[in-house]
C-alpha cells in the first residue's frame, strides 16, 4: 500500500514538473503567462483572492488585450530568470530593479516604479552611517539580486567588504532574520521595507546605497512569443499617464507619516494579548456587513483599543466609540455591548461609502468613509470642494487629505458650509487605521506563502532513491 502511495506521488510530481519553453504566440483571446514572485509586494492571496501591484498591473493588461491570465511562481531571482531564458513565461513582472546585467540577457520594459537600496538595521542596535561602517559586520542580501550586483560593484572600492546571500524568494525573510538578530544588517528595496515594517516595525533603514533604481518587467530577448515590448510600453506609458500605477502605489505601497513606529509595536502586542477573544465576533460581523475584517478590526483598534466598556470624554461610548444619537439611529439600544457596537459601526461605515460619488474608486473611497466616520460626511464635503478650488482632484484622497487640516484655521471658515472641524484629527484617524489594516494582513503571510515544490527524493525511502521510475 505504501509503495503504491509513493508510486502516486512520484507520479503527479513528475508530471507538474513537465514544461513545455514552446509557448504559442499571444492573440486576442490568447494566454499570457506572468512570471513572479509569492511576496507582499508582488504577489500574495488575500483569502482566496489573488492581490499584489505586479498582478493587478499584469492583469490589466492581460484583460486590455483580451488575454487571460496564468500566473507561474518562482522560489527564487535566479529561478525566475531561468524560467524566463528556457521560455516558461511571456514576461516577469516581480518587483525587479532594472540592472545592467539584466539588460544584457533580457529586455526591459518603461520603468513603472521606483525604489531605493537600503541597509537596514535593528532599532536599539549600531546604525550603519557609512559604507566604510558595513565591513565587518553581517550583512545579508537575497541571492541574485540586483542589490548583490550593487555590492559587488562596491568591493571594487571596498575589498574588505563581505556578506552574505541568501536563497529566498524577496526580502520580508531578510527583515525577519534581522528581526530575530540572526543578521545584523541587510539589503533591501525601500517598496519592500515600506510593507515589511508592518510586520517587523522594529527594522529600519539605516543607509542609502546607490541611486535611485528603476522597477521594470523583464520579456525574453525574442518576441516571437507574441508580447512585443512596444505593446507592453505602451500600456505602462498609458498607466503612468491616466494615474493607474500611482493608485496601485497607494493602494499597496501607501505611506502613512502618522503612523508611529512606536505605535506600531503597541499594536504588535495587542494583537497577541488582546484581539482572539473578540477576533471571531470582529469576523463574523465583518461578513454580515461584506467588509474586509481587518479593516473592521483595525478600526474597533483605533476607536478603543478593542474596549467595549470604552468612553470618551465628550460622551462616545463603546468599542466603536458611537455617539448616543448615532447608536440610536443606528438601532443600538447597549453601546457598551461588543456585537452590538460592532454591528452600528459597521452600518454607519458602509452607509457613508454609499453617500460618496459613485466616481470615486479605491483605495481612496475608502479612506475618505473613513475621514467621514471620524469628522462628519459634511465636513468632508468641505474638504472635497476645497481640493477642487485648489486645482486638485477632489476624487483622490492625497489631494482631499492635504486640505483637511484647513478645516481648523479661521480665515477658510468662509469656504466652507459647516465650519469649524479637526483635521487633522481625521488625516490621523485614516493614516492610523489603514496602518493597522496593513498590519493585520501581512500578520499570516509567513505561514501562507507557498512553499517550494517538493523534492521526489525526499518522500522516497533511501532503499528506493536510486531506482529510475518509469513515467506514465
Amino acid at each position: 500500500m505504501m509503495t503504491r502511495f509513493v508510486l502516486i506521488i512520484v507520479t503527479a510530481l513528475l508530471g507538474s514538473c513537465q514544461d513545455t519553453s514552446d509557448l504559442a504566440p499571444i492573440a486576442a483571446g490568447g494566454e499570457l503567462i506572468m512570471l513572479t514572485r509569492n511576496t507582499p509586494t508582488t504577489y500574495y492571496f488575500e483569502g482566496d483572492e489573488e492581490a499584489g501591484l505586479d498582478y493587478a498591473l499584469v492583469r490589466a493588461f492581460a484583460e486590455q488585450h483580451g488575454m487571460t491570465l496564468r500566473v507561474k511562481v518562482a522560489f527564487s531571482l535566479p529561478e525566475l530568470f531561468a524560467m524566463l531564458a528556457r521560455g516558461e513565461g511571456h514576461l516577469a513582472a516581480a518587483g525587479l530593479t532594472q540592472s545592467a546585467q539584466r539588460d544584457d540577457t533580457f529586455q526591459a520594459s518603461l520603468p513603472y516604479l521606483q525604489q531605493q537600496a537600503l541597509v537596514t538595521y535593528k532599532s536599539g542596535k549600531l546604525r550603519p552611517r557609512s559604507l566604510a561602517q558595513l565591513i565587518g559586520r553581517d550583512l545579508v542580501v537575497v541571492a541574485g539580486s540586483a542589490h548583490s550586483e550593487l555590492l559587488t560593484s562596491l568591493q571594487a572600492k571596498l575589498p574588505q567588504l563581505s556578506w552574505r546571500e541568501i536563497h529566498t524568494v524577496d526580502s520580508l525573510e531578510l527583515i525577519q532574520l534581522v528581526t530575530e538578530e540572526k543578521a545584523e544588517l541587510a539589503v533591501v528595496n525601500s517598496l519592500a521595507l515600506s510593507v515589511g515594517q508592518r510586520l517587523f516595525p522594529r527594522v529600519v533603514a539605516g543607509l542609502e546605497i546607490g541611486e535611485p533604481a528603476p522597477v521594470v518587467w523583464y520579456l525574453p530577448q525574442s518576441a516571437d512569443d507574441g508580447v512585443s515590448l512596444d505593446l507592453v510600453n505602451q500600456f505602462i506609458q498609458q498607466a503612468r499617464q491616466n494615474g493607474d500605477i500611482a493608485q496601485l502605489e497607494r493602494q499597496y505601497f501607501g505611506r502613512y507619516e502618522h503612523a508611529s513606529r512606536v505605535g506600531s509595536l503597541t499594536f504588535q502586542r495587542k494583537i497577541a494579548a488582546n484581539l482572539p477573544p473578540w477576533q471571531p465576533l470582529i469576523q463574523r460581523v465583518a461578513l454580515e456587513y461584506q467588509m474586509d475584517w481587518q479593516l473592521l478590526a483595525a478600526m474597533a483598534y483605533q476607536e478603543s483599543h478593542w474596549n467595549p466598556n470604552a468612553r470618551s470624554p465628550t460622551g462616545v461610548r463603546g468599542m466603536m466609540m458611537l455617539t448616543r444619537i448615532t447608536a440610536e439611529e443606528l438601532g443600538v439600544q447597549d453601546r457598551t455591548n461588543a456585537q452590538q457596537s460592532l454591528r452600528g459601526g459597521a452600518r454607519f461605515f458602509k452607509d457613508l461609502l454609499r453617500r460618496l460619488p459613485s466616481d470615486i474608486e479605491e483605495p481612496d473611497r475608502t479612506s475618505m468613509a473613513l475621514a467621514a466616520y471620524n469628522i462628519g460626511m459634511g465636513h468632508l464635503e468641505d474638504a472635497r470642494i476645497m481640493t477642487q478650488q485648489a486645482g486638485n482632484d477632489p476624487h483622490l484622497w492625497p489631494d482631499v487629505r492635504a486640505q483637511l487640516p484647513l478645516l481648523q484655521h479661521p480665515e477658510f471658515f468662509p469656504m466652507t458650509k459647516f465650519g469649524f472641524a479637526e483635521g487633522p484629527q481625521a488625516v490621523t484617524y485614516v493614516d492610523n487605521i489603514r496602518h493597522y489594516e496593513g498590519m493585520l494582513k501581512l500578520q499570516t503571510l509567513p505561514e501562507d506563502r507557498l512553499a517550494p515544490p517538493i523534492e521526489v527524493d525526499t518522500l522516497l525511502p533511501e532503499s528506493l532513491r536510486a531506482i529510475a521510475f518509469p513515467i506514465l
